[in-house]
């Protein structure tokens, strides 16, 4: 299934009472992509209160991996009104952290919670967004009399030839819409075999 996602990274701010929210997002893929951009925003703002996030990492319909962290506001007034923009506009491979410098008056937990939420929806408005389609890549093992028709194949399920290798076979790599798999894979019939896929 395709969905939104974010193209380029974006910045916002917000201010009330004295404090600031400056609001990040970034396009990730994973988890190892979420870590290093709040490393990066903890040593590029290192007197700032609190880095508080949210992300979803796949499809923002069906994802199995979502999350946010308060970094030491209340429980649940931070990462989760953050987490809640995200899943509200169904934006999926992405992540937003929101770094506080605390003014010296506090906002209270209702006051928290709105505050992250109007930096998150003031980034998500500053997005360019793509439509991600999951793709999947697969090796066919096929004749050199077929390859031809393999190709062909290929083009019609508006997939591409990633690579092609010949041997006593000939072993293509190809990539397409996830989607579209079944259907590819039911029309190769005698004219090549499905190795393996990702």
């Amino acid at each position: 299934m395709s969905y939104q996602t974010l193209s380029l990274p974006c910045t916002a701010t917000y201010e009330i009472k004295k404090s600031e929210f400056l609001a990040f997002a970034y396009p990730i893929q994973t988890r190892e992509q979420l870590l290093a951009w709040v490393q990066h925003l903890r040593q590029q703002y290192p007197d700032a209160r609190h880095h508080c996030y949210g992300y979803i990492i796949g499809d923002p319909h069906n994802t199995t991996s979502a999350g946010f962290d308060d970094d030491g506001e209340p429980n649940g007034t931070a990462g989760r009104p953050i987490l809640s923009v995200l899943q509200h506009k169904a934006i999926g491979n992405c992540l937003i952290v929101v770094v506080r410098y605390f003014g010296g008056i506090k906002l209270g937990a209702g006051g928290l919670t709105r505050a992250y939420a109007t930096a998150a929806q003031m980034v998500v408005d500053q997005m360019v967004l793509s439509q991600f389609v999951p793709q999947t890549t697969l090796r066919i093992k096929t004749s050199f009399a077929h390859e031809a028709q393999l190709r062909y194949l290929v083009l019609a399920a508006g997939g591409e030839m990633l690579q092609v290798d010949y041997a006593l076979d000939v072993c293509a790599t190809v990539r397409l819409d996830a989607a579209r798999l079944k259907e590819f894979v039911a029309s190769l019939g005698v004219y090549g075999q499905l190795l393996d896929s990702q």
